[in-house]
């Protein structure tokens, strides 16, 4: 009886096990089936809105700025979720921490499906390099070439982007931001005081280092801010950060580091120019015209400075910045002109090329790559980059009575709760304060502002026609940038250690060739060799 008990019990028990095993074999394989479903159904319309039919939702990590809202409640994202059936779940970590965050999502790989609006030291050209080659990156080119005709045609139109964004295993892993505005090759521009002009009567602004000079003694000597007290700060920087592409540039030195003149490379803090540079900022700080506080202040106590009229010449993306005026008051100050010296005649402005790169990338568990790279595509058309600079219409701006040009809303129309336009456009959209990826153009205006008529002149004059890149945005193979990295570590340290202390006067120009010496103990030439290498592969690509 008990041995036919347990034989039944062992029966019951396989039978059930059996049944159980069935039904879970059957969810497994209705959820692959699911999943495949759910993969089929992304249907990716290649032209107009939607771009998919069903409600498609992804996941974006992305710096958060403190005058930014919550993404999800944006103006222009709420919209365009709307016109593409695309919506987001946001992860937008503070852009100081962006960096942090998106290192552990890398390293713990749990990533979201896209990479919005990070700042190449936060996805920088390496680690789209090594993470491309590992898979986690996707590459976009084909993508680029299907389902994105807007970034498509501007690659086409513009080889120079397109070198700049395909990495060494020759794909391109992540999309700039492209700058095509008047703005757009600004580094940081410098400004001249123009109450302290006209104060001196002075009509041109000078165009040679010694014109420079002769210049900053009068703002030092004559009280030109008019309040019988020697408080004048002729020339203002901190750090030498902003100003001294400038000066090195007047001494034919485009850059402290890397420099690329017809083909080759070399690097400037070791040139015979530099040296001059450096003797001609030394005499500018040693006779007080360059501000005796320039390797010490912060950025606060330059501002400070400007605010109460102080400073002659200095270094600002707007002088308004700086100066604290009105904008419309801020264009009596004119743009710096690039100057000349006697070890060069030819007048050299710094410039940028517009592309910022890493700020738009996919993962490899993306859903669907191709309504990514769709959704994104918008913005880098005329139309949609201004959509996503300013926001939809009726927001910030209108359309004139023929909707040809565009009318900017009076500050006074700005909702309650917004110090100002600027203010009011950081809730609007995303393209504010970080590298949002986008074309950014001067959108065309019924009524440009008068600061935007300014800007636009000076630069026509005094940058556009001068202005040289001093060296491409290249990358480097993995095992290069191993070694670029040992150098830079000790490097660019002391070049900038260095720079302070001959300017200052604590260590005299009579010891330049000790220091060229100790640079070209750390293997300088092998660094020059890399970049060489970088910018060949560059430009032959």
């Amino acid at each position: 009886m008990i041995n036919k008990r347990i034989l039944w019990i062992s029966l019951i028990a396989i039978l059930t096990l059996s049944f159980i095993t069935a039904c879970s074999s059957d969810n497994n394989n209705n959820n692959n089936n699911d999943n495949e479903k759910q993969e089929a159904d992304v249907d990716v319309n290649k032209e107009d809105f939607p771009i998919v039919d069903e409600e498609l939702t992804m996941t974006m990590i992305a710096p958060g700025t403190a005058q930014s809202p919550e993404w999800s409640e944006m103006d222009v994202l709420q919209e365009y979720a709307e016109k593409t059936n695309i919506d987001f779940k946001f992860n937008t970590p503070p852009a100081d921490d962006f960096g942090t965050n998106l290192n552990l999502a890398f390293s713990s790989g749990d990533m979201e499906d896209i990479i919005y609006g990070a700042e190449t030291d936060d996805l920088t050209p390496a680690m789209e390099v090594d993470y491309g080659e590992q898979g986690i990156l996707l590459p976009l080119e084909d993508l680029i070439d299907e389902y994105a005709p807007n970034i498509k045609e501007l690659l086409e139109e513009n080889p120079e982007i397109e070198k700049s964004i395909t990495t060494t295993d020759g794909h391109i892993y992540a999309l700039p931001q492209i700058s095509e505005g008047h703005r757009s090759i600004w580094t940081s521009p410098m400004w001249y005081n123009g109450d302290w002009l006209d104060e001196l009567d002075v009509d041109e602004v000078p165009e040679t280092t010694d014109e420079f000079y002769e210049l900053l003694k009068r703002f030092r000597d004559e009280d030109p801010n008019g309040n019988g007290e020697n408080d004048e700060v002729p020339l203002l920087d901190v750090e030498m950060d902003s100003i001294g592409p400038w000066f090195m540039s007047a001494f034919g030195v485009k850059d402290q580091k890397l420099i690329e003149n017809e083909g080759k490379v070399s690097y400037g803090a070791i040139t015979d120019n530099y040296k001059e540079y450096l003797k001609y900022m030394n005499k500018l700080y040693e006779e007080k015209l360059l501000d005796q506080e320039t390797f010490s202040q912060s950025d606060e106590e330059k501002q400070a400075k400007g605010q109460n009229n102080r400073v002659g010449v200095f270094s600002d993306y707007f002088s308004y910045f700086t100066t604290g005026e009105d904008p419309e008051e801020a264009t009596n100050n004119p743009m710096f002109k690039p100057l000349t010296s006697p070890e060069n005649d030819e007048p050299i402005a710094p410039v940028d090329d517009g592309i910022q790169r890493g700020t738009f990338a996919l993962t490899k568990d993306n859903p669907s790559p191709e309504a990514s790279i769709r959704w994104l595509d918008y913005f880098y058309s005329e139309e949609g980059g201004a959509y996503i600079d300013q926001g939809p219409e009726g927001d910030l701006w209108e359309w004139n009575d023929d909707e040809t040009k565009r009318i900017d809303k009076d500050e006074d129309e700005i909702p309650d709760g917004y110090e100002d336009s600027e203010d009011y456009r950081a809730s609007l959209t995303p393209a504010y304060g970080i590298a949002a990826p986008y074309l950014v153009q001067d959108i065309e205006k019924e009524e440009p502002s008068v600061t935007d008529v300014f800007t636009e002149a000076e630069t026509e004059e005094k940058m556009e026609p001068y202005g040289e890149v001093p060296f491409p945005k290249v990358y480097l193979t993995q095992d290069e940038q191993k070694e670029v990295n040992t150098i830079e570590m000790d490097l660019e340290s002391y070049v900038e250690q260095m720079e302070a202390k001959f300017i200052t006067g604590v260590e005299p120009l009579s010891n330049w060739d000790d220091y060229v010496e100790t640079i070209e103990g750390m293997d300088i030439d092998r660094y020059i060799e890399i970049h060489q290498d970088a910018y060949d592969r560059w430009e032959e690509s």
